[in-house]
């Protein structure tokens, strides 16, 4: 990875740690830092610094052209180097660019359609510095639209044994009034231990029929060797998973399930009976697990009665992740990691509020579940899954 050398003054680092203006100070040092790694990135393309002559010299500098960059700390002024063979290339902002539109592109439409707080105008006033048209919205629109498509129609084309499912809400006007629609998102592992976005959908209501074709949308797309699915215990969404998966083992998330047997125990118990079920939900092999349940419930039953049914009943799955290799089930045994990716799409949508319609829904949390995904994918392995391709095989040679 290349690696720059960035240089502040002192009249910059007073602005941002001492200055009236925070966010003039911080988008004084973005704008500052932004304008010297397109610098270094010039240096680096051409092969040679201003003025200097060798042999591994590729081209000549042509000046730079100005560009702005909207951000939520201000605009940037980037210089931005050019090439008298026109090569200069830089993808720093690419992942960073789409959210950002589609952020200020809702927040137009907002604006536009009247159905915006006059903080929400402000706030896009500030951002923009100006007013927008419908035409620049729809012109706009028409370069981010497509690459979140493409994004979430794109080939599956890898295995993934292990998919993790959620649903998180937000509020859309349609019709004239403000309704509450589920956005549902599946993360998945590959056989590289690589954790995935695999797409995302909205639906009228979280049921069984929304949640089957979204997993038909899935597996249209090439989704298979499914071994596990992680999910919440909401019936829609685990028939849906049953129906569209068969003989995929179904875990039912454990923080959730945690949360399920805490709320129905006396409050005097609760933090007794958190720590028996969290030595049920880590034993080393299903015999330990049944041993553990049954003191549990043997310590709680007369003082905990509605707990221990809920846990009784619940028990088999919320511990299916037993059968895996050790090495595979902290990651699997919860939907921590979608809420985890749950809780950076709400940071954004909260910016919004409502949104204007489905498309900007769409176009908002697409951009952002993309410039997520592209993350996850320079991260090392999220899982080690050379624990579960020899449980696989061990288990096939079984069979």
């Amino acid at each position: 990875m290349t690696q720059f050398q960035i240089t502040l003054n002192t009249e910059l680092l007073h602005q941002l740690f001492i200055g009236d203006s925070r966010d003039a100070g911080i988008a004084a040092l973005l704008e500052t830092v932004l304008n010297q790694v397109l610098k270094a990135q010039s240096v680096e393309q051409v092969g040679a610094e201003k003025y200097e002559r060798n042999e591994d010299r590729t081209t000549l500098r042509n000046g730079y052209y100005e560009r702005g960059l909207t951000t939520r700390v201000g605009k940037l002024t980037l210089h931005v180097p050019r090439h008298r063979d026109g090569s200069f290339s830089t993808e720093l902002f690419a992942r960073y660019q789409r959210s950002e539109q589609a952020l200020l592109l809702s927040l137009m439409e907002m604006v536009i359609q009247g159905v915006s707080t006059r903080k929400v105008a402000n706030i896009t006033e500030e951002l923009c510095g100006t007013e927008f048209s419908k035409s620049t919205v729809s012109e706009l629109c028409k370069s981010l639209d497509p690459l979140v498509q493409a994004w979430n129609n794109r080939p599956l084309i890898k295995a993934y044994p292990f998919v993790l499912v959620d649903a998180i809400y937000v509020k859309v006007r349609e019709d004239g009034r403000v309704r509450s629609r589920g956005v549902l998102v599946a993360t998945g592992v590959n056989m590289e231990g690589k954790r995935e976005i695999l797409g995302f959908a909205i639906g009228d209501t979280e049921s069984e029929a929304t949640w089957g074709a979204f997993f038909t949308q899935l597996k249209d797309r090439g989704l298979s060797d499914v071994d596990i699915v992680t999910s919440d215990q909401h019936s829609g969404l685990v028939n849906a998973v049953r129906q569209q998966f068969q003989g995929v083992t179904w875990q039912r998330c454990q923080t959730h399930f945690m949360r399920n047997i805490w709320d129905a125990a006396p409050k005097a118990l609760r933090d007794e009976l958190k720590k028996y079920v969290r030595r049920i939900f880590d034993a080393a092999d299903m015999p330990t697990a049944r041993t553990l349940l049954k003191q549990t419930y043997e310590r709680f039953q007369d003082t905990a009665a509605k707990a221990m049914q809920i846990l009784e009943e619940g028990f088999d799955d919320a511990t299916a992740v037993l059968e895996l290799p050790e090495a595979c089930r902290v990651r699997t045994r919860t939907t921590n990691m979608v809420e985890r990716l749950n809780r950076e799409i709400r940071r954004r949508e909260n910016v919004i509020g409502i949104f204007p319609n489905r498309d900007s829904v769409i176009r908002l949390l697409g951009s952002v579940l993309m410039e997520v995904d592209e993350g996850w994918g320079d991260e090392k392995r999220f899982i080690d899954m050379r624990a579960y391709a020899a449980w696989k095989k061990e288990k096939g040679s079984r069979t």
